[in-house]
């Protein structure tokens, strides 16, 4: 089953897609198999992060911006330097991750949640929820 989502992103900001992710498995009737979270974009990626504390966000947005600053002389300045920019953070950070589906339900840590991550901006974006049986 592959499911398509549409999002409007604001410039730099952060999304949580684990309720749509999670309805996707729920919806798909996998009882054991693998979901895969995809992006088609070079300037967002997708992420797994603790959802109780909003400043744990402002902490990882500081962090990725500390090891890859919005900067003039980056060579690939095809568009704005925040493009540029958000391309290499979308290159480290990643544009999918998988998750074990078990007994129907998507397999989480009670401290994780799953979250798209614009690094341009703003977007019309979309992602794919993809969901496997192992059977």
């Amino acid at each position: 089953m592959l499911k398509h989502y549409k999002i409007k992103t604001k410039y730099n900001d952060v999304y949580d897609i684990t309720k749509e992710v999670r309805q996707a498995v729920e919806e798909s009737g996998v009882e054991e198999g693998i979901c895969i979270v995809y992006n088609p974009h070079s300037t967002a990626g997708i992420t797994v992060f603790s959802p109780w504390d909003p400043d744990g966000f402002v902490d990882l947005d500081e962090e990725i911006c500390r090891l890859i600053p919005t900067r003039v002389d980056f060579k690939h300045q095809h568009d704005t330097p925040q493009d540029a920019a958000g391309h290499v953070k979308s290159a480290l950070l990643g544009i999918s991750n998988s998750f074990i589906v078990h007994e129907g339900k998507l397999l989480l840590g009670g401290s994780q949640g799953i979250y798209f991550l614009e690094f341009d901006g703003p977007r019309d974006r979309e992602y794919f929820v993809k969901v496997f049986s192992d059977k």
